[in-house]
């Protein structure tokens, strides 16, 4: 019997777009079954200097209704290898944004003995949260 293989795939998914759309998609060709960690409110504003703009219910809400993901959960710990030991999942997906960086390789380094592989794929440039934020900050300063 063959065993299935578990993927996670950890983001905030503030203002949802076609690069988390993207991400999750094709996160599927390294699963078969896919969890999607949604980073709490209190983890983003660490990371990130500022509170998300979607609350995290209803990203969490959004995130599970997308139909390549088999389980949306809280990602609220302070690590991703916090989250391994509870999910034990067998990849992890990250965008190429982190590939070749020291948080990668670090990434990298602290799955290794665990056996989990650490796959990346293409981020999406156009299209972020972050680009979707600045345009926003700026159109509610104009207004």
């Amino acid at each position: 019997m063959k065993s299935r293989k578990v993927g996670y795939a950890p983001g905030v998914y503030d203002l949802f777009h076609v690069g988390h759309l993207n991400i999750l998609r094709e996160s599927r060709h390294f699963c078969d079954f896919l969890i999607a960690g949604v980073v709490s409110d209190e983890l983003t504003e660490l990371a990130k200097g500022r509170p998300p703009v979607v609350p995290l219910s209803e990203r969490l809400a959004i995130v599970q209704s997308i139909r390549f993901v088999d389980l949306a959960v809280v990602e609220d710990l302070g690590s991703k290898l916090e989250m391994w030991e509870g999910l034990r999942f067998d990849v992890i997906i990250k965008g190429d944004d982190w590939k070749d960086t020291e948080k990668g390789r670090n990434m990298e380094r602290s799955f290794a003995p665990l056996g989990v592989e650490v796959a990346y794929l293409p981020y999406t440039k156009r299209t972020s949260s972050s680009m979707l934020r600045r345009l926003l900050d700026r159109e509610l300063d104009d207004y």
